[in-house]
């Protein structure tokens, strides 16, 4: 009776064994009709005495005969101006190295050396395979196992794909290494008595230069090589996020002083909602744990008139009467039909309402819905609110 419960053995199960399946299936030249056949005996354990040299791969691969059939697959290598290509395109980025030290292939390094011309992967025409078994098909069923078998060593070490093109790991990291730090002619050594205290304090004191402006936006943030680890629960998009919005409260530091620094958690999330796009607010307010409602008004007040917007949109206060009856004097000349209503730091005239903030600035209203809408930046005379320039 067949097994019931157990999961069919999958191969190539990192992006890099699974693009070596992909080169194999779709851009090798490779029989699809042979490929089949091949993965079901690779399932079956069949392949044995798998061992992949420089530019080489040999197996033996049991059939239907007693004696096992023996497998030669040579992949083509890569000549010298190929591999200083690829060596150019790993050794410019540092990541580039630690991640394959890591046993992990960027998928940017597989992509920047195609384009260069130095494929890591098999392409038409790199693979030339041989087989004892009399089935004359290219490839036969077992050459297909092997090549399958050998994503289960790519998923290993992706240098495995560096040994098919020609040149082991340890031979690459070397010449890495060679190419990183190039030797240099000896230089006679010099006696160099230094700066002698007496001649420090001798020096003249220069002027401290002045600062640069500040620029107009903030800078963008570097690009991360790699990914953080999964279990981390980062990502290189979430981490260039927060470093462009470390970036940006930096500027606010340098332009406003310490109090762009001194924002509750609150202050702080909304001033981050509000530089966000609004497709992002929702993942955000989840993480928060905010109503997505209140967090998209917020961000509007902040984007309208910053600390201080947020503020007036939330708070209700009691101001005394004076800043409030100017503000009723004020609205006595819009002529909408609507009485005059004062509540706390709130004075409201049908759909409009001008709202004082313990900054001592006014704060200008319209109805939206069943709430209100910050409409606009603040102004120290409520006139300037209820009646903003066109």
């Amino acid at each position: 009776m067949p097994r019931t419960g157990t999961r069919r053995r999958t191969f190539g199960n990192t992006w890099w064994g699974g693009a070596w399946v992909e080169a194999l299936e779709q851009r090798a030249s490779v029989d699809p009709n042979r490929l089949p056949r091949g993965r079901t005996y690779a399932r079956k354990d069949t392949v044995s005495e798998l061992h992949v040299g420089a530019g080489e791969i040999t197996a033996r691969v049991r059939g239907s005969r007693p004696e096992p059939y023996h497998v030669t697959i040579r992949m083509r290598e890569f000549s010298p101006e190929q591999w200083a290509t690829l060596l150019d395109v790993v050794g410019r980025r540092l990541g580039h190295t630690a991640a394959l030290l890591d046993g992990e292939l960027p998928e940017e390094l597989a992509a920047q050396a195609r384009e260069a011309g130095a494929d890591l992967l098999p392409g038409p025409g790199d693979l030339r395979p041989r087989c004892s078994c009399p089935d004359s098909a290219n490839p036969c069923k077992h050459v297909a196992a092997v090549y399958y078998v050998v994503a289960d060593e790519v998923d290993a070490d992706p240098f495995v794909l560096f040994k098919l093109r020609g040149r082991p790991r340890d031979e690459v990291l070397a010449r890495l290494r060679t190419l990183r730090a190039p030797d240099q002619p000896k230089r006679a050594k010099v006696h160099d008595p230094g700066l002698t205290p007496k001649r420090a304090y001798a020096r003249r004191v220069s002027a401290v230069p002045r600062l640069p402006p500040v620029p107009d936006i903030a800078g963008p943030p570097a690009v991360l090589d790699l990914d953080p680890p999964p279990a981390t629960g980062w990502t290189s998009a979430g981490l260039g996020t927060l470093a462009a919005d470390a970036a940006a409260l930096a500027r606010d530091l340098l332009l406003d002083g310490p109090t762009a620094a001194e924002l509750t958690f609150e202050e702080d999330l909304v001033r981050r909602a509000a530089a966000r796009p609004a497709a992002e607010l929702p993942a955000l307010a989840t993480a928060a744990g905010l109503a997505l409602p209140d967090l998209t008004a917020w961000a509007h007040a902040w984007r309208e008139a910053g600390r201080g917007g947020l503020a007036a949109l939330r708070d209700a206060w009691s101001p005394g009467p004076g800043p409030l009856a100017k503000a009723r004097a004020c609205l006595d000349d819009t002529g909408l039909p609507d009485p005059i209503t004062t509540w706390r730091n709130r004075v409201t005239q049908g759909p409009l309402q001008l709202r004082y903030g313990r900054d001592e600035r006014w704060y200008r209203f319209v109805r939206a819905g069943a709430g209100w809408q910050l409409d606009g930046p603040s102004a120290a005379d409520a006139l300037d609110v209820a009646y903003p320039p066109a």
